[in-house]
């Protein structure tokens, strides 16, 4: 049974992804081109994300006074600064590809696809990625880890793989439920920023980055101060928030066909 639900959790991950893409195809003349486009999306914005969070950004957090161990920096400051990170690169992704690639692609199902096809590839390489690691832990379970691992990794080695399998069923669940969430917030961000096209407005696509930011930034600090079962609580709030900003932009057609949208609205502001 634990071995069951350390594989099935993986699973559920991968088909949430897929699912994703066939909920929306049904919900009328959805293309599955947007959901493609929405991965490929994804993929990008990591390309450009992961090594500056790798080069940039934690090494610059980790000069920070504070209180976290793992960072060397202020919790709050830590949390925000990923989040920010995360929100810059995939939403301004996000207002790429609407602005330059996906030109006609104006409608409010548009969003969902492409939502569902850039949160859709996160689960489902997260997904590969802990089955892969969940076979590899069955797998050293099953060995002499003394024949394989060097001496000063074993005790961490075991410790890691004792805290594995410790875990309680719906502990282990949790990673699918957040995958969840993370499609939820996904198509919702994907809507929000659809808006800089509709209304014409640029400040839709800071409104996303904020929305990103602060998931993100909920889930780095919840981790390392409230738990993991009282952040999935917050986060599972957050995400009716999400619900809550997918259907108030719920449209029948595009409001206006706009590809550039206005930026003089800024121009004497700090922004």
């Amino acid at each position: 049974m634990d071995i069951f639900i350390r594989v099935l959790n993986p699973i559920i991950m991968i088909i949430l992804g897929l699912a994703a893409g066939v909920i929306v195809s049904r919900q009328g003349n959805a293309k599955w081109n947007l959901y493609g486009i929405g991965a490929l999306t994804f993929v990008g914005s990591q390309i450009l994300h992961i090594p500056f969070n790798a080069w940039v950004l934690n090494p610059a957090l980790e000069e920070l006074p504070g209180t976290l161990p793992l960072r060397g920096g202020n919790l709050i400051i830590v949390a925000l600064g990923l989040g920010l990170s995360a929100g810059v690169f995939e939403e301004v992704s996000r207002y790429v590809v609407f602005r330059f690639g996906i030109k006609d692609a104006r409608s409010w199902k548009d969003a969902l696809m492409f939502g569902a096809g850039h949160g859709g590839i996160e689960a489902i390489l997260l997904g590969g990625l802990t089955l892969f690691s969940v076979m590899q832990i069955i797998s050293l379970t099953e060995q002499d880890l003394s024949s394989i691992i060097p001496g000063e990794q074993l005790t961490l080695a075991e410790a890691q793989i004792t805290a594995f399998w410790a875990l309680p069923w719906y502990g282990v669940l949790l990673g699918a439920r957040e995958r969840l969430i993370a499609l939820i917030f996904h198509v919702s961000a994907s809507v929000l920023v659809l808006q800089v096209f509709q209304r014409n407005n640029i400040a839709w696509l800071f409104a996303a980055i904020f929305l990103h930011t602060s998931i993100n930034a909920i889930a780095v600090y919840g981790s390392q101060t409230w738990g993991i079962f009282l952040t999935e609580g917050a986060l599972a709030l957050f995400s009716l928030l999400c619900f809550g900003i997918i259907f108030v932009f719920r449209t029948k057609n595009p409001i206006i066909k706009m590809s550039r949208p206005k930026l003089y609205r800024f121009q004497n502001s700090n922004l």
